[in-house]
């Protein structure tokens, strides 16, 4: 949203398109970091107000303002005071220097930063959360900021969007994934659906066989399948996976989580679906197990904000290395997996749940670096998110471990981390994320509205 006056026209006749053509200039530079929609500029209380409803009637992640020249904030107070979306100030102008060239126009073409101020005041005023980028636009380092910033609103918007299904129930005595769902609701967005598990069993039985071959035949080009595994197991895991997802899709699900006891106290089920949890990370769902749905919201931001969020748990401390043993039962996003390795469909048992062998989506997690985070409920309406960087190592196999699993080395040490981790409440299931991504989290925690905590 371009911000200027009026009165500039009678001065400077073709301001107003001049200034137009820069905000377009500075979406066309963000190209491959943020898609912007630029409508025309807002001079008056009115433009600024109907390009407010138009932001949110597209279903917009964020808006980004910047000033075309100054502009009285009064225009704009009402505006962006009910804003429903993220904000972000762009404390830019056109031309990067001042030269002894500049004249009136050039002062009048590059005079946004008192409009930053004067609107920044409005906002501050107003109690409305905005993220300020003040650099070069045609530099890196805006590209940078404004696409961090725009990671995080568009993490933000889908998290308000998102419904959370839970598949039977939390599990019993597990403290640290209770919450608050109407809090949850008011705070970041995600609304709560049970389904029952019959359901999922009806849903099973109603699909066509081709949809299972042909789930079964791609499997056969994605993974090396264990020749162990019987037509009728990964027949019973396929249904098991087409029916989540027909589900997930039918009700406008995000994100879901599932619960051992749940499945097996059904009675109906003959095995768990583990390597439909695999898979359907793999597609973009968030997931988690156990019923916990502040780790399946986790790994549905973890997917939005820095791609391919791996659910997992910190299994063991490895003291030797410095790292921690990264797993769960046998769910885990085998996007990423390591790329010398392939991912390998396994018959497993397992005797958590009391069925049948599970098949299970086996990999080790790619070395690197990476982020975890937790999302963590501190009662009522507060929430935090406690994160830690480090580096998965390149390290040894451990043959007998029939799961997802990797070593994470934290960057503060295994007992720094793990003391201030502690400390800060962070919970036992977090969701994993390739590469660097706190300054990503932080971002989302800001404009979110909870805490964040590095550790």
């Amino acid at each position: 949203m371009g911000i200027m006056q009026e009165l500039y026209d009678a001065m400077l006749p073709g301001i107003t398109e001049r200034q137009a053509a820069y905000a377009e200039e500075v979406a066309a530079q963000l190209a491959g970091v943020a898609e912007c929609t630029v409508p025309a500029p807002v001079r008056t209380r009115a433009d600024a107000e109907r390009t407010v409803r138009a932001f949110e009637e597209q279903d917009l992640d964020g808006v980004l303002v910047i000033m075309l020249t100054y502009a009285p904030s009064l225009r704009v107070t009402r505006a962006l005071a009910g804003l429903r979306l993220p904000v972000c100030l762009a404390n830019i102008q056109p031309d990067p220097a001042v030269t002894p060239a500049w004249d009136m126009a050039d002062m009048t073409y590059n005079q946004g930063i008192h409009g930053a101020q004067d609107t920044a005041n409005a906002m501050v005023r107003a109690g409305v959360p905005f993220e300020v980028v003040t650099a070069e636009w045609r530099g890196a380092e805006f590209r940078e900021r404004v696409g961090r910033w725009a990671r995080a609103a568009h993490t933000v918007t889908a998290l308000r969007r998102l419904r959370v299904g839970v598949v039977g129930y939390a599990m019993n005595g597990m403290g640290d994934a209770r919450f608050d769902e109407a809090a949850l609701l008011r705070v970041l967005g995600p609304e709560v659906e049970v389904i029952a598990p019959g359901e999922l069993y009806r849903t099973m039985t109603g699909l066509p066989p081709s949809e299972v071959e042909e789930l079964m035949a791609a499997e056969d080009e994605l993974f090396d399948v264990d020749p162990r595994l019987a037509k009728e197991e990964r027949t019973d895991h396929a249904r098991m996976q087409l029916a989540i997802e027909r589900l997930l899709v039918e009700r406008g699900i995000g994100a879901y989580s599932t619960h051992f006891d749940a499945i097996a106290e059904d009675g109906r089920f003959a095995r768990l679906p583990m390597a439909a949890a695999s898979a359907l990370m793999a597609k973009g769902y968030g997931f988690a197990g156990e019923g916990d749905v502040l780790a399946a919201v986790a790994v549905h931001a973890g997917h939005r904000l820095a791609g391919d969020g791996h659910f997992t748990e910190m299994y063991a401390m490895d003291f030797p290395t410095d790292s921690i043993l990264m797993s769960h039962m046998g769910e885990g996003n085998w996007r990423v997996g390591r790329p010398d390795e392939r991912v390998r469909l396994v018959k497993r048992p397992l005797g958590i749940g009391g069925l049948d062998d599970p098949p299970t989506l086996l990999f080790r997690i790619r070395p690197g670096p990476a982020t975890l985070a937790s999302l963590v409920s501190l009662g009522g309406e507060r929430f935090r998110l406690v994160v830690a960087e480090g580096e998965v190592l390149d390290s040894p196999e451990l043959p007998a471990l029939e799961m997802p699993y990797g070593q994470f080395r934290p960057d503060s040490g295994v007992r720094g981390c793990m003391d201030a981790w502690l400390r800060a409440g962070g919970t036992h299931h977090m969701v994993l994320n390739l590469g660097r991504h706190a300054a990503d989290w932080e971002a989302f925690c800001a404009l979110a509205g909870i805490e964040f905590h590095q550790v």
